[in-house]
């Protein structure tokens, strides 16, 4: 398995395909693969190496949810209840219908309250706008800032359905961040710093780039239309943020993310034992959570930050409390029932629980999906399993 992991990753270092990879697999006892290749920025002498720290955005969500699910296991949070209960801003959102001639949005108000359910499944209607054009439009005329912005009208978002209705990816999990923040009496960075970092051991991971984790960093690549890369020092999350995005703020490494998939390989422990959820909450998050809604092609609105997206097209996909789930066994080995996600800067993972094996793939390239960085994911899981 080393052999052929370490041959198609050296490869596409080799060929440009990607300026630097890490990659690292584990089963349920500990890490069976580590590696990094390349270099951190290109044209520079900084190795990719494992410890290498990298923006790895909607790898949050996972983080996030887990820490929503604590906090329903202690009572503090409901999984059904009116989220507006715990944020009052959550009892006031209105759906877009259409715009006026002069661009302006016309709304309603919302028919259903919004649930933790509905915010960790995708299933809230909130979007985002690199997909959604309308959300793009509706952010222009209300002058509201992206979402990377980590400012807190980037949250003033509509609704593009009623909540429940169907699965639509967006800003839901940095609300689920709010929430467990307003029942903790923490920052989200804190609460998951003392409740889930720290005891998993995962001290590269935080919304705030130490300094020893700068040490570390890998810079974001792009694309360029003629298949060239070009990093970009300057693209950053603010270090300040009015509120830490729990739906893609944080910086890690692919070891310590690994630390976290083991903790999904283990009912809920962390490699010295500790337990950080219990065994029926990660059997409650790993299960369909959405009934009959389907997780959809993510068509792009935005090129310079997504391609079309969506894992194994054809092959039926849903949803449970912040992972999505392949309902059928993938080409690469991953079994029915497996979790994975992403980070929009092409970071993946996948936790297989029946076959007790999961991985982390970490590259920092613009455009999500990338034509060359996506199907090197899928080679170095095929390579975990001997496909």
């Amino acid at each position: 398995m080393k052999a052929k992991a370490d041959s198609v990753l050296k490869e596409a270092v080799s060929k440009g395909d990607v300026p630097g990879v890490v990659a690292a697999a584990t089963d349920a006892k500990g890490t069976t693969y580590e590696a990094g290749f390349g270099k951190r920025i290109l044209g520079e002498a900084a190795d990719m190496t494992p410890d290498t720290v990298a923006w790895i955005a909607s790898m949050t969500k996972a983080v996030t949810g887990a820490a929503a699910m604590q906090l329903v296991e202690r009572g503090k949070l409901s999984l059904d209840g009116p989220a507006k209960a715990v944020i009052p801003a959550l009892g006031d959102c209105v759906v877009l219908e259409s715009f006026d001639p002069a661009g302006k949005p016309r709304t309603r108000k919302a028919r259903r309250d919004i649930t933790l359910r509905h915010l960790l499944t995708h299933t809230a209607g909130f979007a985002y706008d690199i997909w959604k054009p309308e959300i793009g439009k509706y952010m222009e005329a209300m002058e509201v800032p992206g979402i990377i912005s980590c400012q807190d009208k980037a949250l003033t978002l509509p609704l593009l359905f009623e909540p429940g209705e169907r699965w639509e990816y967006g800003i839901n999990i940095d609300w689920a961040g709010k929430m467990v923040e307003a029942v903790s009496g923490q920052r989200l960075g804190q609460y998951m710093h003392d409740n889930i970092l720290g005891p998993l051991g995962m001290d590269s991971t935080a919304f705030r780039i130490s300094d020893a984790m700068r040490g570390r960093l890998a810079k974001i690549h792009h694309r360029g239309g003629d298949g060239r890369l070009t990093a970009d020092p300057a693209l950053e999350l603010p270090q300040e943020p009015e509120f830490e995005m729990g739906g893609g703020g944080l910086y890690s490494t692919a070891g310590d993310y690994l630390k976290f998939v083991r903790m999904m390989l283990n009912q809920g422990r962390s490699d010295k034992g500790q337990a950080v959820l219990k065994p029926e909450t990660i059997e409650l998050m790993s299960k369909n959570a959405m009934g009959n809604s389907k997780v959809t092609l993510l068509k792009t609105a935005a090129p310079p930050f997504s391609n079309d997206a969506e894992f194994f097209p054809g092959m039926d996909k849903s949803w449970g409390l912040s992972f999505m789930i392949n309902n059928e066994d993938a080409p690469t080995g991953r079994t029915a029932g497996s979790l994975a996600w992403a980070g929009l800067a092409n970071t993946y993972y996948w936790i297989d629980q029946k076959k007790g094996v999961g991985g982390v793939y970490v590259t920092q390239i613009l455009p999500f999906a990338d034509v060359k960085s996506l199907p090197l994911f899928y080679a170095f899981e095929s390579a975990v399993y001997g496909k």
